[in-house]
């Protein structure tokens, strides 16, 4: 079976979708997705000019949409949101670049109610380049924070 979409998961949208696609799924456990940032994002062009960086802030959203990808997988969050609750042990250790494809996997390690933690990694052809932890929280949609 195909894995789903992933706009069938997370309510991301362009230009904040950073999952091209899933390519696999455990729900509740981990996702491996690609994503393969367009050389004609807008933040190509002052980030930075004449030597274009995907910024590591991005790198990092694409790790959470991975893990927000595999916790919304399951039943009794399906339709709501995850939302960052932390970032830590952040790392980079290549740029990325137009045409480069983010190979990202992020796994869920431990959740204790509507609260969990993750840690990611997003690989350029088999070279690290991030990895991040991450905490999030589920709500259901429409709730606060």
């Amino acid at each position: 079976m195909a894995p789903p979409d992933p706009r069938d998961l997370i309510p991301h949208r362009e230009p904040f979708l950073f999952v091209d696609e899933i390519v696999e799924l455990d729900p509740g456990t981990s996702a491996h997705t690609r994503w393969a940032p367009r050389p004609d994002m807008d933040v190509f062009r002052g980030h930075f000019p004449g030597r274009p960086i995907l910024p590591g802030v991005l790198i990092v959203e694409a790790i959470a949409q991975a893990g927000a990808i595999a916790g919304m997988a399951l039943p009794e969050n399906a339709g709501g949101l995850a939302l960052f609750a932390g970032i830590e042990k952040v790392r980079f250790r290549r740029p990325v670049v137009p045409g480069d494809t983010l190979d990202v996997r992020t796994t869920i390690t431990k959740t204790r109610g509507r609260v969990g933690w993750a840690d990611g990694t997003a690989h350029v052809e088999g070279v690290l380049a991030c990895q991040a932890s991450i905490s999030f929280a589920f709500v259901e949609d429409g709730q606060a924070p």
